[in-house]
């Protein structure tokens, strides 16, 4: 059955490159090896903003696209897939894709990388820090505090769109199966909303390594945006207690020149090394001693961490969310207090000093990816879930 399986996999890609798209890629390829792909893909850099009249528009079809109904039913009308998996379907595909599923006779499967379907931000944060006021309510906390950008007309845009699926039910009966990153991510869109007996859990996967990293650069490792939520300034206060031991930083963000002027007014052993590519990420992740993931906000199932456990290198995060949950104690890494750099400084610094310990863990973490992370594994356990899907809608 899986070489024979026809899928619709869907996604809106952002304007800006993200996780979420990396993922909807890794994943398009790995089935394309195993089943035939009919993709129906779209754009955010394709909408147009620029008039009152166009922005209403662009918030009246994220809510219930035409467009896309229309589109999807014509695509499956002449393709005949056996399921549809969606990943983001804000805001060009809109969940009227759901319906042209339904009206066609295809199983849908959502996965939900993000909170959007319980929380207009999509981040289940405010003002850099984890935040739940709209859990299982009206929503009218979102517009209070103009979550969307900070803006109210944009948060309004979402919440009508949010409020206008819950009451037509789109999000309980046209939806045959949801995906959860983690756990943790399923009990807060259970407590949402979301059915309980619909979810699966499936963590995302990182494409095979031929072999794990040597983890002989002498130096730990932070890849990410630098943004207040990832924890960058609690990262740097640490570091103010580890001189001896040399930090790489990947990425950028508009956090960027501030955390540049405070490394080198405190004399830090900081290097910023900007955006980099895939190839150069994975170079010195795998020659790191340890990735440190400092996040004060919940975090999905980050990239990062699947390509450090890829890699073979331990991890050194908060005690936060998801990240609780996919770090093991001891055994793929160490936990600390979120927001707390005595303790961040305290966890790396046990790591760096036990050389013996991070070359067991190495070993450790690899078997990790190998056993719960790799691309074999993700195709299995997807394959489970469609035919779990397909089952239930027969």
């Amino acid at each position: 059955m899986y070489y024979r399986l026809k899928i619709l996999l869907s996604h809106n890609f952002y304007r800006l490159p993200s996780g979420e798209d990396v993922v909807y890629r890794n994943e398009r390829a790995l089935l394309e090896r195993h089943a035939e792909v009919i993709p129906y893909e779209r754009f955010n850099d394709s909408f147009d903003e620029s008039t009152l009249g166009k922005k209403v528009q662009l918030a009246l079809d994220g809510a219930w696209s035409r467009r896309t109904y229309n589109e999807l039913s014509a695509l499956i009308e002449h393709r005949r897939p056996d399921i549809a998996h969606f990943h983001n379907t804000f805001p060009l595909i809109s969940p009227s894709a759901y319906a042209a599923c339904r009206d066609n006779g295809v199983p849908v499967v959502q996965t939900l990388h993000n909170f959007r379907l319980i929380c207009p931000g999509g981040l289940l944060m405010r003002d850099g820090r984890p935040c739940e006021d709209c859990v299982g309510t009206n929503l009218l906390p979102a517009l209070r505090y103009r979550c969307y950008r900070g803006s109210f007309p944009a948060t309004g845009a979402l919440v009508w769109m949010l409020m206008r699926n819950r009451w037509q039910g789109a999000y309980q009966t046209l939806v045959n199966r949801y995906i959860a990153l983690t756990e943790f991510a399923a009990s807060r869109l259970i407590a949402g909303g979301l059915p309980t007996d619909r979810i699966s859990i499936k963590p995302n996967f990182a494409p095979d390594l031929s072999e794990p990293g040597p983890g002989d650069g002498g130096y730990v490792v932070y890849v990410g945006r630098l943004s207040a939520e990832k924890g960058l300034l609690t990262l740097l206060s640490a570091w103010k207690l580890l001189p001896h031991i040399q930090l790489k930083i990947l990425g950028d963000g508009p956090l960027r020149q501030e955390l540049t002027d405070l490394a080198i007014q405190t004399k830090l052993p900081v290097e910023f090394l900007g955006f980099c590519e895939s190839p150069r990420i994975i170079d010195m992740i795998g020659r790191a001693a340890v990735l440190v993931v400092p996040s004060e906000w919940y975090e999905g199932f980050p990239m990062v961490v699947l390509e450090a456990y890829a890699c073979g290198t331990p991890v050194v995060c908060s005690r936060i969310g998801s990240l609780n949950e996919i770090i093991e104690e001891g055994v793929t890494g160490v936990k600390f207090d979120p927001g707390s750099p005595h303790d961040l400084a305290e966890k790396v610094r046990m790591l760096w000093d036990n050389t013996e310990q991070r070359k067991s863990m190495r070993a450790t973490v690899r078997k990790t990816y190998e056993n719960n992370y790799s691309a074999e594994k993700n195709f299995q356990d997807l394959m489970c879930i469609y035919e779990k899907t397909m089952r239930s809608c027969a």
